[in-house]
């Protein structure tokens, strides 16, 4: 576990802030192209922001990949906070692994690979190239009633996530989008949101997968047996012990991607939900981190609204989606590279001999 802490640590050193020079080049250039100074709003801050993650104004968001987390959550196979049975965490990586999932039809569409990664399913799965196995363990404990995972779990689980955009990174890829996949995460995710901002159940808890009012009640009284169970760690405000306490590994292994991605200088895009409490908890383990962050959607689960403004992070899109899985990072990867293509594409007003304004 100190070898683990010891690479967390040397990560978060490496992270360096946005490249000024290169934000200001960006935005000078943007002014001297032919539109109206402004005009295209969000996309020109958006191309500012990678401007300053790569240090160059006209560099490049491709190739584009979008990781999918997969494990499992003791708190839905023994509280029924889902509509859905456990077993489908293990079935759904499975989809994900012969391009049958949602997000492999949007990432298709827009020349994006998918991967997906074990890092805690509990159901025993084949042997399959399709799918990365790097489990920690089978699944987390029932956080309503004891410890989630032990605090090496946590970190073992930071570490799966920081080795692949390690090896992402190594091969070349410019841009990065995590989507998850664990049945009961979004109890998990409330709970956790909880913890890290001291917003109330109530205010942090949706219906997840379908569930009906009563469902929703459950799961509501479940987080806050959680919370009481856990008070003290929650007190003393570490993250890591709070991810220990009521975390998913899946959840702890976004949590060290977007800080790998800030350290390796790859731009990040944040799905949902669940990836914007991990993406809160990764900022709480290093607040140099929030810079990297691109929020995709604006979820219709309740407690995104939370996660987000914690963040201080605008979603550029709203479809009313709550699938999860990197869904809206898909969809957003198109409009990064359209923000980036337009500064570097459109004509100045000299090139195409348009009055400027006078």
């Amino acid at each position: 576990m100190s070898n683990e802490r010891e690479f967390l640590k040397k990560l978060i050193e490496d992270i360096r802030p946005l490249d000024q020079n290169a934000i200001d080049l960006a935005r000078s250039h943007q002014s001297i192209l032919t539109k109206p100074a402004g005009s295209l709003g969000k996309l020109e801050t958006l191309s500012e922001q990678l401007a300053g993650i790569s240090g160059d104004p006209f560099g490049t968001v491709d190739p584009a990949a979008v990781i999918v987390f997969a494990a499992d959550h003791g708190v839905a196979w023994s509280q029924g906070v889902s509509a859905y049975p456990p077993e489908v965490t293990g079935q759904m990586l499975l989809n994900y692994a012969s391009g049958g999932a949602v997000v492999c039809v949007l990432a298709r569409q827009a020349r994006i690979t998918v991967k997906a990664v074990d890092v805690g399913v509990k159901t025993d799965l084949p042997d399959a190239s399709g799918y990365i196995s790097k489990r920690v363990r089978c699944g987390t404990d029932d956080w309503s009633e004891k410890q989630a995972m032990s605090e090496e779990d946590a970190l073992a689980a930071i570490m799966v996530g920081a080795d692949i955009v390690h090896s992402e990174a190594q091969n070349g890829v410019k841009l990065l989008g995590f989507g998850e996949m664990g049945i009961g995460n979004t109890a998990t995710s409330s709970a956790l949101l909880c913890a890290l901002t001291g917003v109330s159940p109530a205010d942090a808890t949706g219906k997840g997968t379908g569930l009906d009012d009563a469902g929703l009640a459950r799961k509501t009284d479940v987080i806050r047996m959680g919370l009481s169970l856990h008070a003290e760690v929650i007190k003393k405000g570490d993250p890591i012990s709070i991810l220990s306490a009521l975390g998913g590994l899946e959840i702890a292994a976004m949590a060290g991607a977007y800080i790998a991605c800030a350290a390796y200088r790859i731009p990040v895009i944040v799905d949902g939900f669940i990836c914007s409490v991990s993406a809160l908890l990764a900022s709480r383990i290093s607040p140099f981190v929030k810079p990297f962050l691109i929020a995709s959607h604006k979820s219709v689960e309740i407690g995104h609204r939370v996660a987000l403004s914690e963040l201080g992070l605008t979603p550029y899109l709203d479809c009313e989606m709550r699938l999860g899985e990197g869904s809206g990072a898909a969809l957003m990867i198109p409009i990064v590279r359209s923000a980036l293509a337009v500064l570097k594409e459109t004509a100045t007003f000299d090139e195409a001999g348009v009055a400027d304004r006078g």
